[in-house]
């Protein structure tokens, strides 16, 4: 199995060393194609208004100036000789569930490989950041390979992909797997006003403490009870039920 591994927190970020550990227990065919810097927030957001650099830094191993989703695309429509069999894309230092998904740079590399056709994952390990405790990396890096070797048997219909999320525990703490749904944060960001030098007002966005709806069968509840979510996510975003409501508003009928 040819596995491709990309992220948004950078070649150099230890979830990428965790993610090649993890792979190098499924496969010795491990590519890397990784952004040369953190591309966090970024979601599935293509760089057309500047070249790519892509720099070799070891064996199978590439770091580009650009995007989670242009790392995949240069990995497979330049780098590779053939598509991965699989993509996956992590690890995420925090969660990426709930309304956050659509924020992230490690979901997106997910949805490119998914675009492109080929069985995708993104995995993020949660951590309690608010009062900054370390990430416990080893709860991924315990329970994936075999979650992973698992999941890759699954029939997944095309469009479709798989969002993991390792709770803030020890590995021995975990409370098993479930099968989630998203479930909803409030917003979350504040904007903070800062001053430089001159006077001159500049602003940072930031997280602070979330609320959110803590439902059974959702991936935030699944992160509370201390067991991993394995959330499966498609591209078509289509709102199905709502195609005959919006057609009636428009004088078209039942018939879509």
């Amino acid at each position: 199995m040819r596995i491709l591994l990309t992220n948004d927190d950078g070649i150099h970020a230890e979830g990428l060393a965790v993610l090649e550990r993890i792979a190098r227990t499924l496969s010795d065919d491990v590519w890397i194609v990784a952004p040369e810097t953190d591309q966090s927030g970024l979601a599935h957001s293509l760089t057309l208004s500047e070249p790519l650099r892509l720099r070799e830094t070891g064996e199978k191993r590439f770091a580009l100036r650009g995007t989670p989703t242009d790392c995949v695309i240069m990995a497979i429509r330049k780098v590779l000789d053939r598509k991965p069999d699989l993509v996956l894309s992590g690890v995420n230092a925090g969660g990426n569930i709930a309304d956050d998904v659509t924020y992230s740079g490690t979901v997106a590399g997910a949805i490119e490989g998914t675009v492109h056709g080929v069985r995708s994952f993104a995995l993020s390990q949660v951590y309690d950041y608010v009062a900054r405790t370390p990430v416990p990396w080893d709860v991924a890096e315990t329970h994936a390979p075999d979650l992973i070797r698992k999941l890759s048997t699954v029939d997944l219909p095309p469009g479709t992909f798989l969002n993991l999320n390792f709770p803030c525990a020890k590995p021995s703490e975990v409370q098993g797997v479930e099968v989630t749904g998203q479930g909803k944060l409030d917003f979350g960001l504040s904007v903070e006003e800062r001053h430089d030098n001159r006077g001159v007002p500049y602003f940072w966005l930031q997280f602070g403490d979330r609320k959110g709806d803590f439902r059974a069968g959702t991936d935030l509840q699944a992160m509370r009870e201390k067991k991993i979510s394995v959330t499966p996510l498609k591209l078509d975003m289509t709102d199905y039920a709502v195609q005959d409501r919006v057609a009636a508003a428009l004088g078209f009928g039942s018939d879509v």
